[in-house]
């Protein structure tokens, strides 16, 4: 990176760190113990340039790249990882899914909404019965005259209640064949389109998660993003940015359970000394610290070939397979510094602890980046 761009990621850095603490450090636990989405929060976000950020400033974004994407995702998270959780899966997901495979109509259309933060969105593929096995999915998309009829349904939906326009996979051919599934945009108030049970979680509390439910839903043939059968193909590439996104959300939450750990630790004295001086507490610290480092290259690797339009699917699995395993680890030990008072949640280790753990499942588990990694590195 060049000076101009090193410069202006500190200032971006500096203006989220600032923006968290000021809106979101004061709300944490009352939004983590009533699971409360914050959705006027979001609206804020959006008058930050927070909820475009890679999306062209003609279409109402910020314009920026991947490495201002993952400094205002790592900021956030330090503080709330839940809210980085629903900025990632607004930016990358729904939002980024317009933009990469909508025509001109469909990008003028939706982007400036959900770019401004007027408009909440989500994104959905995962169903109850097939989580990774994608190609099996049971909602469907009928062709009827110069529409088609959605039914089904999709679960663990971030935004799926507080949403107003979700990008959604359907398949439209047989089950396991290729080139069976086409992606189409939903706007709540279509009739027969609504929420269902919203999950109660370990953690990342205040990011809404909930099914998604069609019942005959009448969607016009416009909706439809890109060429029938296509939306699979689409899918994979919109994950595979996405992989960036929770590697940074790992990134930002290892990050916070560090600092939480090392501040305690140099403050917390025992045998006339802190405990940050002992070595089983040194070592640990030092273990978390080049985790996170090396968790940063992979991310800063991975985001470099995303803004050069390069393939990055390797890169971008290894980012999210390190950075998510690290941030659990780290997350472990931090509550492990903190003693007792990590198991409280008068401290906020235990949080960064609850939050971390959906880093190794969401957007591909851990199993699945493997998966990819090694596929990859042996064909």
């Amino acid at each position: 990176m060049n000076t101009e761009t090193i410069d202006n990621i500190k200032m971006i850095a500096e203006t989220a760190k600032e923006f968290a603490e000021k809106n979101i450090r004061p709300n944490i636990m009352e939004w983590d113990e009533s699971q409360t989405f914050p959705k006027d929060l979001f609206h804020q976000l959006g008058e930050m340039g927070f909820m475009g950020i890679v999306i062209p400033e003609q279409y109402g974004g910020s314009g920026l790249g991947y490495h201002e994407y993952v400094t205002i995702l790592d900021e956030i998270s330090q503080v709330d990882p839940s809210i980085g959780l629903s900025l990632a899966a607004h930016n990358s997901l729904c939002t980024n899914h317009i933009y990469e495979f909508g025509n001109e109509e469909q990008r003028n259309k939706w982007l400036p909404q959900l770019a401004s933060g007027k408009v909440i969105g989500a994104w959905g593929l995962t169903e109850h019965n097939t989580g990774s096995d994608s190609g099996g999915m049971s909602t469907t998309a009928v062709k009827d005259g110069d529409g088609w009829i959605i039914n089904g349904a999709k679960n663990f939906i971030t935004h799926a209640i507080s949403g107003d326009i979700a990008v959604v996979m359907t398949r439209t051919g047989e089950k396991g064949a290729k080139n069976n599934s086409t992606a189409f945009v939903l706007e709540k108030g279509m009739a027969g389109f609504f929420s269902g049970k919203k999950e109660n979680k370990l953690g990342m509390r205040a990011s809404e998660t909930a099914e998604l439910i069609f019942d005959n839903v009448r969607v016009p043939d416009s909706h439809r993003l890109g060429e029938v059968g296509e939306g699979f193909k689409q899918a994979m590439k919109i994950l595979d940015g996405g992989r960036i996104s929770i590697a940074a959300l790992s990134l930002g939450t290892a990050r916070g359970a560090y600092k939480a750990a090392l501040k305690y630790a140099k403050e917390r004295h025992q045998f006339g000394k802190s405990i940050s001086e002992f070595q089983a507490v040194n070592f640990m610290l030092a273990d978390m610290a080049t985790e996170i480092d090396a968790s940063e290259l992979l991310i800063q690797r991975a985001a470099t070939l995303k803004n050069a339009k390069q393939k990055m699917t390797r890169e971008g699995a290894m980012a999210k397979l390190y950075a998510s395993e690290a941030c659990v680890r780290i997350s472990n030990n931090a509550v492990q510094i903190f003693g007792g008072y990590g198991y409280t949640k008068d401290f906020p280790a235990e949080k960064f602890y609850r939050d971390s753990k959906l880093c190794t499942i969401g957007e591909g588990t851990s199993e699945i980046q493997r998966l990819v990694i090694g596929r990859d590195i042996t064909k």
